[in-house]
């Protein structure tokens, strides 16, 4: 009696799309191998408990609406122990004037806000009567809005939220790459109102609903460690460079760990890694480096502030999601999240934490300052914006040199390099947040997209 061995998959990347990759594979008998050159799995999650407070170094919670991504969270048992933030996540700030003020939620607010002009709010009404409009052209999604609505609404509302989300500048982000549900919007329905709210029903009749911001008790990497454990013995490498692929039937991998060199074959190979890794890879019997272009992508420093305080020493009540910062406003943080308003047990009895963003495409000097020296620098932020006017009783800080990818005008060059790859090596696969979206639901997504195409196979 013969047997056939299980069709063997090398995933080169640990983070969140890699294990997601890895987990689906070796349900589907598929015999995977993680290799990841950080000592521990997770990538850009990291939950740390110190003193007693929960401090997320990288992301802060998961915007769970995708059906894939609900699916993983069901499938890994974690369910039952998923946190929904707080109901007052859902009032925001935006700093105008040096003081932050709610986001308008309804019509009401909408109308009495003193964050927007009446102009502003009557673009509003009449963007909802555009007209559908092809436009064969990229264009920045600063230019796309302001020419919907006004620059104001591009001021005060889509600066600080890009700061928010890619840390980024409009005016250099690709509407087409970076927020293609606009660019389809326009398309469809001229209105990008209309679009948004179009494509918003079409998810509810998928079963999507309305996406919910979660997280779990121990923080998010309790999805990360439960991927990660749900391997089998051995599957997982840290602390393992890997340094050479030849494309071939297999494919071989050269790789080094703790001083050591290794090699092995592989029917498949997945590369989910951030771009500066892709871009350093050699690929090929004369070491070429075909993603080298990749290293080209804006990924601008971006620093976080866990900071503790007594309630006593914070004025703001803290009665939301948190706050972000436009430019215009020319300070220098980002903008700040209300970490113990979110979601509980983040904080001893008593206290309450802030999480601060610096740095960016914004102000990229700040996030290389030293600790004090950033401490410095935002005090007069705290201050203004919060009601802080003594130093913080915990602090911890997480430096990331290159955060997130910018998907600015002309992306579609890194995703050209990445499809040229894979065309001329069959079984080579690249996903993750240079090519598949920058959020945690994105990059599940990528996951659950390279495991789908590696099956096809």
């Amino acid at each position: 009696m013969t047997t056939t061995n299980p069709p063997s998959v090398a995933i080169i990347g640990a983070g969140i799309t890699g294990l997601t990759a890895a987990f689906r594979l070796h349900q589907r008998g598929y015999a995977v191998r993680v290799f990841e050159q950080a000592p521990h799995p997770g990538g850009s999650i990291r939950t740390i408990r110190e003193a007693g407070y929960l401090i997320e170094g990288g992301p802060n919670s998961l915007m769970l609406g995708a059906l894939e991504a609900k699916q993983l969270i069901k499938d890994l048992g974690l369910e039952p122990s998923m946190q929904v933030a707080n109901r007052l996540a859902k009032k925001r700030f935006i700093c105008r004037d040096g003081k932050f003020l709610p986001v308008p939620m309804g019509p009401g607010s909408f109308f009495s806000t003193r964050l927007f002009s009446f102009r502003t709010k009557a673009a509003i009404f009449g963007e909802l009567l555009n007209r559908r409009k092809e436009r064969t052209e990229d264009l920045s999604l600063a230019d796309l809005v302001s020419e919907h609505f006004t620059p104001e609404l591009v001021d005060y509302a889509l600066n600080p939220l890009i700061a928010g989300i890619y840390a980024g500048d409009p005016a250099q982000l690709s509407v087409r790459h970076a927020f293609p549900m606009l660019w389809d919007a326009e398309r469809s329905h001229g209105s990008l109102l209309r679009g948004m709210m179009a494509a918003g029903k079409a998810r509810r009749a998928r079963g999507e609903g309305r996406a919910s911001l979660v997280s779990f008790p121990d923080g998010l990497q309790a999805i990360t460690d439960t991927l990660a454990a749900r391997l089998p013995a051995g599957a997982l490498q840290c602390g393992t460079v890997v340094q050479a692929v030849v494309p071939g039937s297999p494919h071989r991998l050269t790789w080094e760990q703790y001083g050591q060199t290794a090699t092995g074959e592989f029917d498949r190979v997945i590369f989910a890694v951030p771009a500066a890794a892709l871009a350093q890879l050699t690929v090929g019997p004369g070491h070429e480096r075909p993603l080298a272009e990749l290293d080209e992508i804006i990924q601008p420093p971006v620093s976080s502030l866990f900071l503790g305080y007594r309630r006593e020493q914070v004025g703001h009540p803290l009665d939301g999601f948190g706050g972000l910062v436009p430019a215009i406003e020319h300070r220098s943080v980002l903008g700040m999240l209300f970490s113990t308003t979110l979601f509980p047990n983040r904080a001893p009895a008593g206290h309450v934490s802030l999480t601060v963003f610096v740095g960016g495409l914004r102000q990229p000097e700040l996030a290389r300052l030293p600790t004090e020296a950033l401490l410095a620098q935002i005090a007069r932020d705290l201050h203004d914006l919060v009601g802080v006017s003594t130093p913080p009783l915990f602090v911890r800080h997480s430096y990331w040199p290159r955060a997130i990818p910018q998907y600015t005008l002309g992306y579609g060059r890194f995703l050209a390099v990445i499809d040229r790859l894979e065309k001329s090596a069959a079984g080579l696969y690249v996903g993750g947040n240079v090519r598949d979206g920058i959020s945690l639901q994105d990059c599940i997504k990528s996951g659950e997209k390279l495991a789908a195409r590696v099956t096809e196979k």
